[in-house]
């Protein structure tokens, strides 16, 4: 299980996982955080279902547990992460969820892998690279910022326990447990329209881009998952977690928001880091 493909999907994973986010974010300015998640992920259960029904799931439901772990740790670390953005700034809700990558890294080492010293290097340049790039702010009214650190703090747990039992997952299934992650969270979201009566707001304009946004977080999962059946659980999911890097060069594109010093290191590190487990 250490076929060069895997990062390179891994780093694709980070690209889409960068991209949903940015979306996600822009949306929640002005819809509710539980609505853009919800819709958004029932939007890719539809094409996950129509995919499955076409290939099929293996035998077997090793996969079951785990799906409906990474579905509800994902789908809570997506409202926390997004309800992070509305009450804090980036430079303080995205250095902090990045870290959930150390998580399944340890969960991994725990479990037996262990990285070549390089590989080693390569992980923590990354990661730190990851946090910089995200602009970390330390200014900023304190109550509002505790606030912001404490629901990015839940998101960093959340996605890194999603990260991993996806890998555990995937193990079995790679599709089957995409199927059971969505069916897990959107049916948890709908109990919770059903209690509220309400579905936050969203209406049919805003569905296209919903479908964008699920489609980008069910393909970044897709990739990690394959990614994981392919090379170690601790470098897939530090290359995954580069995804603040996207986030940020989209922000600098469409937004023209200048990037801080700090940011182009972290941009920096975190391709050395990509350099340092390439030449493992």
């Amino acid at each position: 299980m250490d076929s060069p493909t895997g990062p390179f999907l891994a780093l694709g994973a980070a690209l889409s996982f960068g991209i949903s986010d940015f979306a996600g974010g822009m949306v929640s300015r002005r819809r509710p955080a539980i609505a853009v998640v919800g819709v958004s992920q029932a939007c890719s259960l539809v094409v996950l279902l129509a995919v499955t029904a076409v290939i099929g799931v293996p035998a077997g439901y090793g996969w079951l547990p785990w799906a409906a772990l990474a579905g509800l740790a994902g789908a809570a670390a997506l409202v926390l992460f997004y309800q992070a953005l509305a009450v804090g700034t980036v430079g303080v809700v995205s250095p902090i969820s990045a870290l959930g990558a150390i998580i399944p890294v340890t969960l991994g080492v725990l479990a037996g892998e262990r990285p070549a010293p390089v590989t080693v290097a390569g992980i923590v340049v990354a990661l730190v690279g990851a946090v910089l790039a995200s602009g970390p702010e330390l200014r900023g009214e304190p109550h509002v910022k505790g606030r912001a650190v404490l629901y990015a703090a839940g998101a960093a747990v959340g996605f890194g326990l999603a990260m991993y039992a996806l890998a555990r997952g995937s193990a079995h299934s790679v599709a089957a447990t995409l199927v059971g992650m969505r069916l897990t969270s959107v049916t948890g979201f709908a109990l919770a329209a059903l209690a509220t009566r309400s579905i936050g707001g969203i209406r049919s304009r805003d569905l296209p881009v919903l479908a964008f946004l699920g489609l980008a977080d069910v393909g970044a999962n897709l990739l990690l998952g394959v990614a994981t059946t392919m090379a170690l659980l601790s470098v897939s999911t530090v290359l995954a977690a580069l995804y603040p890097v996207v986030t940020v060069a989209l922000a600098a594109v469409l937004l023209h928001e200048r990037m801080r010093a700090v940011q182009v290191v972290g941009c920096l590190a975190a391709l050395a880091g990509v350099a340092l487990i390439a030449a493992r």
